[in-house]
């Protein structure tokens, strides 16, 4: 998505000289189009995510629209307390870009996983947070949500390539897309680890369990009464995030279903314990997490299937 975003904002900045775009010394041989075309509005602060930040704030004071980008632990965790006290108490527009969802850098290792962004800025009223699930996606959120009057973090994967099977790019605020039909059981996806989900899909369709697939990119405002709507058609509802199940979409619904009373079984699939030293590629991680499709589709069979085996002893032995 990070090539995306750069010629996106290099053609919102044609349009608009307010756009201004800082990194933390990342983004090298993604950046270079955007510091080339526009050399006065491009800044490289260094190693220093807080002191970007304040510059970013005082830049939105003066009436610009900055882009902050570095990967997205290093761009939500290290400067946290300046983004709550700056732009969200001050309402001012300054794009937090956050790259790489989960696991995209994970040979870097723990400290470079992105396991909890999602969680500690949807907790803060007043900003807006954004998740695409593929490149495409990406561009439509960035032309929908440039231009609002308070911040935006926007979590975004490393993939170029990926494009979501039925998606076809659409974003809307506060609204959720199906990608997928189904009747069996729901599937609620965040972010790029969306290709899991069809893995998993595919493989519940070889055993006759038809599911259905909604992406989650407008984490806030989040899209609850599409997911109200949603969550009362189906007894299975499984939420499929590379984040920690406490703070992301597996919170989210369920702090839907205990508000509207809703009376489906949520299962929440995501980053559960910490880590034990070993790291390795995207794949790894998602297989070492139980998050990969082949291994989410076992899970969502046995639950389904032993939810039956329970029902069936149950009504044995009331009778």
């Amino acid at each position: 998505m990070r090539a995306e975003l750069i010629r996106t904002l290099i053609e919102l900045a044609d349009k608009d000289e307010r756009i201004i775009l800082l990194t933390g010394d990342l983004g090298y041989s993604v950046l270079e189009p955007f510091c080339e075309r526009f050399p006065k509005r491009f800044f490289n602060v260094g190693v220093a995510e807080q002191n970007m930040v304040g510059i970013a704030t005082g830049l939105a004071e003066a009436g610009f629209i900055p882009f902050v980008y570095s990967i997205a632990t290093f761009a939500s965790l290290r400067p946290y307390e300046f983004i709550r006290n700056g732009p969200i108490l001050h309402a001012l527009p300054v794009r937090i870009v956050g790259i790489g969802d989960g696991f995209d850098y994970g040979p870097a290792g723990p400290t470079h996983y992105s396991l909890e962004d999602v969680g500690v800025m949807r907790i803060q009223p007043g900003i807006t947070v954004i998740a695409p699930a593929d490149y495409q996606q990406a561009r439509t959120s960035i032309l929908a949500t440039w231009n609002l009057p308070g911040p935006v973090y926007y979590r975004m994967g490393k993939d170029d390539k990926f494009v979501a099977s039925g998606l076809e790019g659409r974003f809307e605020l506060a609204k959720a897309q199906t990608v997928r039909n189904g009747s069996d059981l729901l599937i609620v996806s965040m972010g790029s680890i969306l290709k899991e989900a069809f893995i998993a899909a595919e493989f519940l369709a070889k055993h006759k369990i038809s599911s259905r697939i909604d992406v989650i990119a407008s984490i806030s405002p989040a899209p609850i009464a599409d997911l109200v709507e949603a969550l009362r058609n189906f007894s299975w509802v499984f939420t499929l995030e590379a984040h920690y199940v406490t703070g992301g979409i597996g919170s989210l619904l369920a702090e839907i279903i205990a508000e509207h009373g809703l009376k489906c079984r949520l299962i929440r699939c995501g980053v559960k314990d910490l880590f034990d030293g070993l790291s390795g590629s995207q794949a790894f991680m998602y297989r070492k997490c139980g998050i990969s499709g082949d291994i989410l589709a076992g899970k969502m069979l046995a639950a389904m299937q032993g939810s039956k085996r329970r029902r069936k002893v149950e009504g044995v032995s009331g009778e």
